[in-house]
């Protein structure tokens, strides 16, 4: 903890790790929807077959970057020494609550939300909506990138189906060609990879959404409560004038 002006005290919370995985997870996001929207519209802006199937595979290569980083935080979740970055810090679970969400709701309509070091009562309902969605696009986006373009860590089990294990026809098999595979066996393929091609495009719009939620309330509350919300993913570390409810004693 290190003294500063204006009688506030600056204390410690987010580790390096923590700070690496949220930058990162921000730049990949931002990768995907920008590519991804391009893939959707392809058609519309006149985007060639081969360009799209360049696209996708730049998509997966992000995709992929995103889900190493996703998993390397949801195990540092709970081995993290740092207990705000551990899941009984982050999840909107556990004793007491259901309590400390009342009273932060009801303090910010007061206008004196209890102060908080890590993630308040608020934060946790949308960082479990985030990371649930996160999760889908993953395992959405893995299995697509084996549909589409044959790609790890699905794809030779793809290539597989729809060449119906031919050997001579899985060496020529190239993304996005029907040239090499068995209709039929294309056609189930397809069939299978739709509820998950639903989930990925529906599960888009709705974390577009969450994110924009998201930043607005990240803005909201730096404006509100002046702690250093936005800095501390920077410096590690938050401001406050009186002790956070939620730091040890």
């Amino acid at each position: 903890m290190n003294q500063t002006s204006d009688n506030l005290k600056a204390y410690p919370v987010w580790d390096a790790s923590v700070r690496w995985f949220h930058w990162i997870n921000v730049l990949t996001i931002l990768g995907l929807i920008a590519v991804g929207t391009v893939i959707l519209y392809g058609k519309e802006i006149g985007v060639s077959a081969e360009g799209k199937v360049l696209l996708k595979t730049l998509h997966v290569y992000i995709g992929y970057l995103f889900c190493l980083n996703l998993s390397w935080r949801l195990i540092m979740a709970f081995v993290a020494k740092n207990p705000f970055s551990r899941w009984s810090s982050i999840l909107p679970a556990g004793a007491g609550f259901s309590g400390r969400l009342r009273e932060y709701v009801s303090g910010t309509r007061a206008g004196y939300a209890p102060a908080y070091l890590g993630h308040n009562p608020v934060a946790r309902l949308m960082l479990a909506l985030l990371y649930s969605l996160l999760l889908i696009m993953a395992v959405t986006g893995l299995i697509l990138a084996g549909t589409d373009v044959y790609m790890p860590p699905f794809g030779a089990l793809f290539a597989d189906w729809v060449t119906g294990g031919d050997a001579e026809k899985l060496a020529q098999l190239l993304p996005g060609s029907k040239e090499f595979v068995d209709m039929q066996l294309y056609t189930e393929m397809r069939a299978f990879r739709k509820p998950f091609i639903s989930g990925h495009y529906y599960g888009f719009f709705v974390l577009l959404a969450a994110v924009i939620l998201h930043v607005a309330a990240v803005v909201i509350a730096e404006l509100r409560e002046k702690n250093g919300l936005v800095s501390a993913m920077f410096s590690g570390s938050k401001v406050f004038s009186e002790k956070p409810v939620d730091l040890e004693k």
